[in-house]
């Protein structure tokens, strides 16, 4: 890809994004109720986010040979417990990713 392309890939999903954030205010001004659905989505939204995270880290794991699975399974419980215990998501996930990235580096 040449620089030329990456600066247009770039300013296109920039772009894209900032679209996305306003248009969500077109369609759902404030002090207007957003319909049922809209509200279910945001309800059930980060939960089904979070399940295919884990089906995506998880569905490459080996654990019939070294290294047994462990990297991700610490990590995993690591990520888990400190969200039970914290109720923080961002900590929670970046303490995850530390543990395996160490883990991962260090075996």
């Amino acid at each position: 890809m040449t620089e030329l392309q990456m600066v247009i890939t770039v300013a296109i999903v920039a772009l894209t994004t900032i679209f996305t954030r306003i248009i969500s205010f077109l369609i759902f001004p404030p002090g207007k109720q957003a319909p049922p659905f809209i509200l279910f989505i945001g309800k059930a939204l980060p939960a089904s986010v979070m399940g295919m995270l884990m089906v995506y880290t998880f569905k490459d794991t080996v654990v019939l040979s070294y290294p047994y699975g462990i990297p991700e399974i610490v990590a995993f419980l690591v990520t888990a417990l400190l969200h039970l215990w914290k109720r923080k998501m961002l900590i929670s996930i970046a303490a995850g990713t530390i543990t395996y990235m160490l883990i991962v580096q260090n075996i």
